[in-house]
């Protein structure tokens, strides 16, 4: 009788696994024959860039790529986003993917051919916009998970949510945007969402690696400006005078001192940056007030809440000691980008399985940001970053993000397209299953 029950107990796992076999090979047969068309896009995206809450072609060609393939989609949300929802032929849960779609006030100065050239205004500045944080690759590659999900709608255990978001670098001055305003206006509901995935290029990791962190991955970000008023007189009579340009460079050496000697930093590290300082016209006259401006980068709540305290103390009394007077405004921004840790444990064997195991690998936090945070704060989610950097350079040698020289191996896409597709694939199968 044994004999005759082990067989039978066999079976449905058989199938099981031939299954899941059966579909990640299709996903990763379908991305690459969709190389070609994802390079076009990216190209075309990074040729014709556009600024946070002004991506009005882009999201344009995105809605109308996802209305071909038969999805649900909505537009305008956070003034430009798109979001399109693909049901799947099973039941199951939401899973979201999210692409952000702005590029940066950056003026491109490498020869590729298809070489931003556009010039737009920028908080009432004429500037180059250039994809210099690589969110062109980040669109292309979700349109192909799209187009490769869709291809195999019958298989899905669930539904797939895309989200295509604007602003990331953040909104124009007076505007609300991005993926704070994205959630205010309830892209995670209306299927809800039950875990969020998303990617970032990283122009200094190698072409086929991925890296990742549980937990705290990128910093929780403020902006802040102090501004020190003093008693403006003549170069040659400071006494006659309250000198603001001193007192400011007493507070910026004295900011230095929180993370030096403020901090516990075996908990967790922390910035404080000053990262520009104006007050003054002329050689001969004292100012009567300075401003500086900066950001501060944590990663625990309790650190962050102090240094806000320190940031604002440091400056008053320094102020007040030297007569003069200092406002301290604080921004808070973005808040920890947060990888899940059970989430990120249960999928990190996917992107094992697309990339293999030896090109998986853990890496420190980066004092970066990411407003993919404001999605973790809601649901879990896992945010990971993809190699761009071509094989065999050096990373030291390569330009970072954010610079005119910025620059993305565009033999990463594939890889990209695998990744995002494989971890909602998988998440819904093993979710479903577990929900049986």
């Amino acid at each position: 009788m044994r004999l005759l029950l082990l067989p039978l107990f066999l079976i449905p796992v058989v199938f099981k696994v031939h299954g899941q076999t059966s579909l990640a090979a299709g996903i990763d047969d379908k991305s690459r024959s969709l190389e070609k068309k994802v390079v076009e896009w990216r190209r075309d995206f990074h040729q014709n860039p556009e600024l946070g809450n002004r991506e009005l072609k882009t999201s344009e060609k995105v809605a109308a790529h996802l209305k071909q393939l038969g999805l649900e989609v909505q537009t305008g949300t956070a003034h430009t986003g798109v979001v399109g929802i693909l049901k799947g032929g099973k039941p199951g849960p939401v899973v979201a993917l999210r692409a952000d779609m702005d590029a940066l006030p950056v003026t491109e100065r490498g020869d590729l051919p298809f070489k931003s050239k556009v010039i737009a205004d920028y908080n009432g500045q004429k500037t180059g916009v250039m994809h210099a944080c690589g969110h062109d690759t980040h669109i292309a590659i979700l349109m192909g998970v799209a187009e490769v999900l869709s291809s195999m709608k019958s298989e899905i255990k669930g539904t797939v949510k895309f989200i295509f978001q604007p602003a990331e670098e953040g909104a124009p001055e007076g505007e609300e945007g991005g993926a704070r305003l994205m959630v205010k206006e309830g892209v995670l509901e209306n299927p809800k969402v039950e875990a969020v995935f998303g990617l970032h290029i990283d122009s200094q990791i190698e072409v086929g690696k991925i890296a990742y962190r549980p937990g705290a991955t990128m910093a929780a970000v403020d902006f802040f400006s102090i501004d020190v008023k003093g008693k403006q007189t003549h170069g040659a009579y400071p006494w006659s005078g309250v000198d603001p340009i001193v007192t400011s460079s007493q507070i910026v050496t004295a900011l230095q001192t929180i993370v030096s000697r403020n901090l516990n930093l075996t908990q967790a590290p922390a910035v404080v940056t000053i990262g520009a300082i104006n007050g003054g016209i002329r050689q001969n006259i004292i100012p009567e007030s300075v401003k500086m401006i900066g950001t501060i980068r944590t990663f625990d709540e309790g650190m962050h809440t102090y240094v806000h305290k320190r940031v604002n103390d440091i400056s008053t009394h320094i102020a007040e000691s030297a007569g003069a007077s200092a406002q301290v405004k604080i921004d808070v921004l973005y808040p920890v980008t947060y990888n899940d840790v059970p989430l990120t444990e249960k999928m990190i064997g996917t992107l094992q399985n697309v990339a293999g195991k030896e090109n998986v690998t853990l890496i420190p936090a980066k004092t970066g940001a990411e407003d993919f945070s404001y999605y973790q704060q809601k649901v879990p989610g896992f945010f990971f970053f993809l190699g761009g950097m071509p094989k065999g350079k050096n990373a030291a040698e390569a330009a970072p993000h954010h610079t005119p020289d910025f620059y993305v191996d565009e033999g990463s896409l594939v890889l990209g397209i695998r990744s995002l597709s494989r971890l909602a694939v998988d998440y819904l199968d093993k979710s479903g299953s577990k929900s049986k």
